[in-house]
């Protein structure tokens, strides 16, 4: 049976062996819920960048421009790091460069990895199901906030764990963690999420778009 591991924090990266392993990134508030949400409405591609001033050269080759940092759009840039901002379907056919505090730092940090892949939770059965057809070891990088833990992103791969306990082993104390979390508040994410948010405009956001929702 293959593994499945967690690191919590982009921090933590260094401590795990990424050759020939799936990496699934997540960024639950929000760079990779913001993803999912962009490509659904109808964005063409998403190019990711660690750097703002790269990302920003991008609006010279035909991209909208996407940077957040601190949890606010970066100054020059059209787009900021919002899930909703994409719903309207507004930005359909365009090509997204993005660059956030937290989750595109985590996604270049796990470039060694046989294959990246964006985690979120409306997403998470296209990912199992990815993931299962395949035969590689599997690690969840939590982008947390600036090198912390964070719950949202520990919490997502708890539900990633327990989603693959049929072909993956979580033997590693993180993952067996998270999965035992995630089964215990897993039925209720928005109740759980409510009682200690990371912040309450994120939050609200994330549930008034159904970004929370886990089925």
């Amino acid at each position: 049976m293959r593994k499945v591991e967690v690191c919590f924090s982009p921090e933590l990266i260094h401590l795990f062996d990424l050759e020939g392993k799936i990496v699934v990134v997540v960024d639950i508030f929000r760079a990779t819920s913001t993803m999912v949400a962009a490509l659904a409405s109808g964005v063409e591609e998403i190019i990711p960048f660690a750097d703002l001033e790269a990302c920003r050269l991008m609006q010279d080759k035909g991209f909208l421009i996407g940077g957040e940092r601190n949890g606010l759009t970066a100054p020059g840039f059209e787009m900021g790091n919002s899930p909703v901002a994409y719903l309207d379907g507004s930005y359909v056919g365009c090509k997204l460069a993005m660059t956030t505090t937290n989750g595109t730092q985590a996604i270049e940090k796990s470039l060694k990895a046989e294959e990246v892949l964006i985690g979120a939770f409306p997403n998470l059965k296209a990912t199992v199901s990815h993931i299962q057809a395949q035969s590689k070891d599997v690690l969840i990088h939590c982008a947390g906030w600036k090198g912390h833990f964070n719950l949202e992103d520990s919490l997502y791969a708890g539900a990633l764990v327990k989603s693959l306990e049929s072909t993956h082993e979580s033997s590693e104390d993180g993952a067996l963690a998270m999965s035992m979390l995630f089964e215990k508040v897993g039925h209720n994410l928005k109740g759980f999420f409510y009682l200690k948010p990371p912040t309450p405009s994120d939050y609200k956001i994330m549930v008034s778009s159904g970004i929370l929702t886990f089925a």
